[in-house]
């Protein structure tokens, strides 16, 4: 699982210039699953997706195609963690602790 966490590198205007097509790119990763949570950060300096089911590799070609990095207003800081307990709500992504 990963905390990807964005922050941004532009004034909050720019970054609501490409908003619209953020939601769009957030949207189609929650259809695939990938995407389970997302959200601003407080303060309004970025933002942080919890995502999984996907590589490392795959998570990083995902930030890069985020409009707002292709745009310029944001960078990633990616953290890839192990779920090895979690809510009931999330039990799907659980996974066993490596050896």
């Amino acid at each position: 699982m990963f905390v990807m966490e964005l922050s941004y590198t532009a004034p909050v205007e720019a970054v609501e210039e490409h908003m619209d097509a953020h939601i769009a790119w957030l949207g189609g990763y929650y259809a695939s699953g990938v995407f389970l949570a997302s959200g601003r950060k407080v303060p309004r300096d970025g933002g942080v997706i919890l995502a999984g089911g996907v590589s490392r590799a795959e998570i990083e070609k995902i930030a890069a195609e985020d409009p707002f990095t292709v745009a310029g207003v944001c960078a990633y800081r990616i953290t890839e963690f192990i779920a090895t307990r979690t809510s009931a709500d999330l039990a799907a992504v659980r996974e066993a602790p490596l050896a």
